[in-house]
């Protein structure tokens, strides 16, 4: 007689942000999918557990077989279970989240019938800085005329609450050591514009020295100034 459990099993599924910086914009990484349900529309890379197989694993397979891209540094970022989520029946997904500094090339597989950054400000998101949504929230449009990529399941919910985990590692960017917005070693300049990229907001020079320089959280990356401050390189200051 086969075992049966008491209680019910919802399936378990990962999805993966991945966002990198293009022409001045922040972008996300989208695929469209191939099948039902949401057919046709973009959603996050990811998908369903392996039998016997980790969550970080399943998330590192599922983005790669969607998009190509492998050998990145995933971060947890939370868990969605609400019962309504997937059409499909009752799926709880485990989030992820990771920065490319330097974009890769992008290939649709498995299910992905298409994989493409995105522009955030693009994105119908609530709660997101340069969003479609934000937008038209500020010209008081009602939700129907709003325009923008609608994105498949919850999958808004989980880019609004990646890109805030985002803004936290650059407000206190010493925190994790494991997750990284900028090449190990860089310019004031590429600081900043990270900066602004990431916030939606221009950034003196002087706000850089102020807030990061001088209080020791970046330091000059050699013991040798550079002939040029402009050419100077820094780093994280990171024992």
């Amino acid at each position: 007689m086969p075992f049966s459990y008491p209680y019910p099993r919802p399936a378990v599924s990962c999805d993966v942000v991945v966002f990198t910086m293009r022409h001045d914009d922040l972008a996300v990484l989208l695929v469209r999918r191939r099948d039902e349900p949401f057919k046709g529309s973009w959603a996050l890379p990811g998908g369903f557990l392996n039998e016997n197989e980790s969550l970080e694993r399943a998330a590192t397979r599922e983005l790669y077989e969607e998009t190509g891209v492998s050998s990145v540094k995933l971060e947890q970022l939370a868990t969605f279970g609400d019962p309504g989520r997937d059409p499909r029946g009752h799926t709880v997904t485990v989030a992820w989240l990771t920065f490319l500094v330097a974009e890769v090339t992008i290939v649709a597989g498995d299910d992905a019938a298409e994989a493409a950054w995105h522009p955030l400000r693009t994105l119908d998101i609530e709660g997101v800085r340069g969003s479609s949504s934000k937008k038209s929230a500020k010209k008081k449009e009602k939700p129907s005329k709003r325009k923008g990529v609608r994105l498949a399941f919850d999958h808004a919910k989980i880019i609004a609450m990646a890109y805030q985990r985002l803004c936290r590692h650059l407000d206190t960017p010493l925190r994790d050591v494991a997750f990284d917005l900028l090449p190990p070693r860089f310019t004031l300049a590429e600081l900043r514009r990270t900066y602004e990229v990431v916030f939606g907001k221009k950034i003196t020079p002087h706000m850089v020295k102020k807030q990061l320089v001088v209080r020791g959280l970046v330091v000059p990356a050699t013991s040798k100034p550079a002939p040029k401050p402009s050419a100077q390189l820094y780093r994280w200051n990171r024992r």
